[in-house]
């Protein structure tokens, strides 16, 4: 067990000096500089420890990363056993070295047999980036250079660099930053607040004609590929109607339109699964990867290639005028490998799929089935979301939802459990070595929050 952290300096110099040289991620930061950011100073397991003593329950692992929990003796001593023996080196100048092939390997091992190469990068932001180049690169290399179009969805995430959040769909995003040529959007497909009349399964067909639609508008000749997560993640953890990923597959075969999954939240065994896809029973060209690659101890993320693709790339691209000063980096590659090895050996996966998923799920429907504030219960695995609702009958929802959202979070976190608020939902995507006795004490804590919630709305 890690020893106890004893911090050196007072929270409030630790807040004063945080405001004076940083700007977090998604906050309006003079808000964030007069309340004073938590200082997060130790993990184990499930658990984190601020500056003031109090522990929390990690309902998130990190952001959504940190597979393994935190505190895990292999990861460490992994990246110090390769730092003694190779702290860094690149793969330019025609080298390579031992890390990262094993861990490319093992990766391989774990993935559908129509993968062959990878291209690694540092988070899966840069995965989207350098997505786009190599998307446009294959259909260069084939002859179609006018081939250019990514088409994403509204309300989607891809990561906050320009062209990421560019393929992304958060409008707010766009507007500060701008956009990039040649990126589409369509609608997504969360039926519970857009559904209408239709069905869950007319609504995700419905969904998904759109794509052929913009597929035909733009005209097939022009679009390269279309590009989602299997389910969405920053967007509020919405899956999709069953009948929307088949439909998305075979508008993309007829067009020729190649499927881009980004796996950044949904790979390595969240969905129970190794990757979401398999979850959804879809077959995509591409796979955007990182959090849970290295289960956030060191960054580190990458773009999986079809076979098809790396052979037109390989084979006949010649130069690709690509690369990254970190790609491939020992320290991370060896933690990679030893975060891998431990998912699969420890049967973590499978246990999620079996065991620890299933039984969250349960409690989930136990608790807040029928809860006056919840009219939807999202999710499989660990990983689950919970819709809060004015009336759950029509399904109207509130219209200061992200307002009540918030508030539902804060109470999360003063009952010591940390939930994240996106729209009108609460998501919780705990390490996948929760323990049974420890789902129960994110269920309970987050009841707490919602019904403190649901008083606020008058719901209770």
């Amino acid at each position: 067990m890690n020893l106890p952290f004893e911090p050196q300096r007072q929270t409030q110099d630790y807040q004063a000096s945080d405001a004076a040289h940083h700007i977090h991620a998604f906050v309006d930061q003079k808000a964030l500089n007069a309340e004073g950011p938590r200082v997060m100073v130790r993990g184990e397991g499930l658990y984190l420890w601020d500056s003031e003593g109090k522990r929390y329950l990690d309902g998130m692992s990190g952001l959504w990363c940190t597979q393994l929990g935190y505190g895990r003796k292999d990861l460490t001593a992994a990246a110090a056993a390769q730092m003694d023996q190779l702290a860094y080196y690149n793969m330019f100048f025609h080298t390579t070295h031992p890390a990262v092939i094993e861990l490319s390997e093992l990766l391989f091992s774990l993935l559908p047999g129509h993968y062959s190469h990878v291209i690694y990068t540092n988070s899966g932001s840069e995965a989207n980036e350098v997505l786009i180049r190599t998307v446009r690169r294959y259909w260069q290399v084939l002859g179609q250079p006018q081939k250019k179009v990514m088409i994403g969805r509204w309300n989607g995430y891809h990561g906050s660099t320009l062209a990421a959040s560019a393929l992304g769909g958060m409008k707010f995003m766009h507007e500060m930053g701008g956009l990039i040529p040649d990126v589409a959007h369509i609608d997504e497909p969360y039926w519970y607040a857009q559904g209408g009349e239709l069905t869950p399964a007319e609504f995700g067909r419905r969904c998904a004609l759109q794509l052929e639609e913009k597929i035909l508008e733009l005209g097939a000749q022009n679009v390269a590929g279309f590009i989602a997560e299997p389910f969405q993640g920053a967007g509020g953890m919405i899956f999709p109607p069953q009948s929307y990923w088949p439909e998305i597959q075979r508008i993309c075969r007829q067009y020729d339109v190649l499927l881009c999954a980004d796996e950044v939240i949904g790979g390595f065994g969240r969905t129970g699964e190794w990757f979401a896809h398999q979850h959804f029973g879809f077959e995509p060209d591409t796979l955007s990867i990182a959090k849970g690659l290295t289960s956030g101890y060191l960054p580190m993320g990458g773009l999986v290639l079809s076979k098809r693709m790396a052979e037109a790339l390989v084979e006949r691209g010649g130069v690709f005028a690509h690369g990254l000063t970190y790609s491939g980096h020992p320290v991370a590659a060896a933690v990679a490998l030893a975060n891998l090895k431990a998912l699969r050996d420890e049967g973590i996966v499978r246990q999620v799929k079996d065991d620890t998923g299933p039984y969250l799920h349960k409690l989930l429907h136990d608790v807040f089935g029928s809860h006056p504030l919840i009219g939807e219960i999202q999710g499989t695995g660990l990983l689950a979301a919970l819709q809060f609702a004015e009336d759950k009958d029509t399904r109207k929802r509130f219209a200061n939802e992200n307002d009540l959202a918030w508030q539902c979070r804060t109470f999360g976190f003063e009952a010591g459990v940390i939930i994240r608020s996106t729209l009108g939902r609460m998501i919780m995507a705990p390490a996948l070595v929760a323990s049974r006795a420890e789902l129960d004490e994110l269920v309970d804590k987050t009841r707490i929050a919602v019904d403190r919630t649901a008083r606020i709305a008058g719901k209770l």
